[in-house]
């Protein structure tokens, strides 16, 4: 049984004396405490040296990619298939199955053969006669600085790297170009201070300001190509009557300059917007059609790569951008943030301000999909993409409607969203109870005050006399009040008189009543003090 074995530098054939070493593996790693108990297990038959550090090179990638490299051909051609063995103990399962396919040998590799290639890695400087342990040093940290080099040339993290670069750039533009049109609004608005109100394009008032120099020629100069008819008119004219100031050609031309250099940074991001859109299609097609170029790319900065990007889940995708918000909030126990960069997205953008929150919530989960597709998928295309941004644009078709679906259940049936009210009873107030047709009238008892006062008085006259009633009052309120002062006159008790409460009765008219009931009040008097006396007189003769 022989046993392949690979190092920085060559391959080396070891053969197995006990083979029963191999299924007692838990006591392995004693036998090769010491170079003479790893000498008993394995023997070197045969070490295959590789010439230089490209071969070296060549042949670890093709181990790494599972395939066979030229000098493993030759080696296994020249010592393994000479020998009829029975199997042969590989490291990589990849590595042993290309083996069987190529030569039809018959390779093992598991849990037992990788203890087994570590016991001979510890004590591979003994085993390996002919190496120094310098030379065997030097030449692993060369392959070792190779593979890197080739790891970062051929990595797909460098189309990444591209892309951030690419979209930190167009934000560093983007500033630029604001500083340099500020300027040139701001440094020419003293020759021509209308041109600005007029042009609120920044690209069109460059390019004008570059065509017609000082305001003077702006009536001999052509602006058919940039602008329309309405707008060059309007120009025009403003330049006649400008209020500006008088500068020399010198100014002019260095405006002119910067103008140039605003043109040509302006075409140049217009450019490497399309070779953005360009590698973002290529290394993220799906993310790309879901959110857009722009923010993809700040998401795949924001991460570092497309890989740690996939890693994320879609919460952490949701807020990035708004740590310190998250933070803030953390710390102040206030409401965390509901989006970060991804509010800048179309759909997110389209929806209202009360759907912002749920709907960066449902695409930052869609991105998350995509993005691990995008990462770890082979072959990919932008269907699944296309597919989820259908289905949100649906779903936001539906949140603006008010009209939600279930999100389980039967599809066609719809959700009802209602609130919680509790069950209370109601009672209802009879309308019929105001109703008074059909019931008798109950008339009000007077109080015996009220009657007393109200009520007439009668006074006995002498024999043959009639009661006799006063005549009837106007009012009753009057009524009381002089019946009050004539009371008041009899027993003696000067009073204030009091206030009429109602200003519809004259005063002549309250002076007639009471001297009425004075006179019918006086006339009584007499009669009854006569008769008195009658009576006295008639029961003093009968006792006598």
């Amino acid at each position: 049984m022989l046993v392949l074995f690979e190092t920085s530098a060559g391959y080396a054939i070891f053969k197995l004396l006990d083979e029963s070493k191999l299924s007692e593996i838990d006591d392995l790693y004693q036998e090769f405490n010491t170079p003479e108990g790893a000498s008993s297990v394995v023997k070197l038959k045969n070490f295959i040296k590789f010439e230089d550090t490209t071969e070296a090179l060549a042949a670890t990638t093709a181990a790494i990619e599972g395939k066979l490299s030229k000098t493993l051909k030759k080696a296994l051609k020249k010592y393994v298939c000479k020998e009829v063995q029975d199997q042969l103990l590989v490291g990589d399962a990849k590595l042993g199955s290309a083996i069987k396919e190529k030569f039809d040998l018959q390779c093992v590799s598991n849990s037992n053969v990788q203890e087994l290639m570590r016991c001979i890695r510890s004590q591979m400087d003994s085993l390996l006669t002919g190496l120094p342990k310098k030379e065997m040093t030097a030449m692993a940290l060369g392959l070792a600085h190779s593979l890197s080099r080739y790891k970062l040339k051929f990595s797909p993290d460098k189309i990444d790297t591209m892309i951030v670069q690419a979209q930190c750039l167009l934000d560093d533009l983007d500033k630029e170009l604001n500083n340099y049109v500020m300027r040139c609004r701001e440094w020419y608005g003293w020759h021509f201070p209308e041109l600005g109100k007029i042009i609120t394009d920044n690209t069109l008032f460059v390019k004008i300001v570059k065509l017609i120099g000082t305001r003077d020629n702006a009536s001999k100069t052509d602006l058919s190509d940039i602008l329309p008819e309405d707008l060059e008119e309007k120009v025009k004219e403003a330049a006649e009557i400008s209020m500006g100031t008088e500068i020399s050609d010198d100014d002019i031309m260095n405006i002119q300059n910067l103008c140039d250099e605003i043109i040509s940074i302006t075409d140049y991001r217009t450019h490497l917007t399309d070779y953005l859109k360009a590698r973002m299609m290529a290394m993220a097609p799906n993310l790309t059609v879901l959110i857009g170029e722009h923010i993809g790319a700040r998401l795949i900065a924001h991460a570092g790569s497309l890989m740690n990007l996939a890693k994320h889940p879609a919460s952490t995708i949701q807020i990035f951008g708004a740590e310190k918000a998250l933070f803030r909030a953390l710390k102040t126990k206030k409401d965390t943030p509901k989006y970060g960069l991804i509010y800048h997205a179309q759909l997110v953008g389209q929806c209202s301000t009360k759907n912002k929150g749920k709907m960066s919530r449902m695409l930052a989960a869609k991105a998350a999909l995509v993005t691990r597709v995008d990462a770890f998928g082979d072959d990919v295309s932008f269907e699944l993409g296309a597919e989820h941004k259908v289905k949100l644009e649906n779903k936001l078709r539906l949140l603006e409607e008010g009209n939600l679906r279930r999100i389980s259940g039967t599809a066609k049936a719809k959700a009802k969203f209602e609130k919680y009210h509790s069950k209370t009873e109601k009672f209802q107030y009879p309308v019929g109870a105001d109703s008074t047709l059909g019931k008798k009238t109950i008339k009000r008892e007077h109080s015996p005050e009220e009657d007393g006062e109200v009520a007439t008085k009668r006074v006995k006259l002498e024999d043959g006399a009639e009661d006799v009633k006063p005549k009837k009052k106007i009012k009753a309120e009057p009524q009381e009040e002089s019946q009050d002062q004539l009371d008041n006159g009899i027993d003696g008790a000067p009073e204030k008189k009091k206030k009429k409460k109602k200003k519809s009765m004259d005063v002549s008219q309250a002076e007639e009543a009471v001297a009425e009931v004075e006179e019918s009040q006086a006339q009584p008097e007499e009669p009854k003090s006569e008769k008195k006396k009658k009576k006295k007189r008639q029961s003093q003769v009968e006792e006598e």
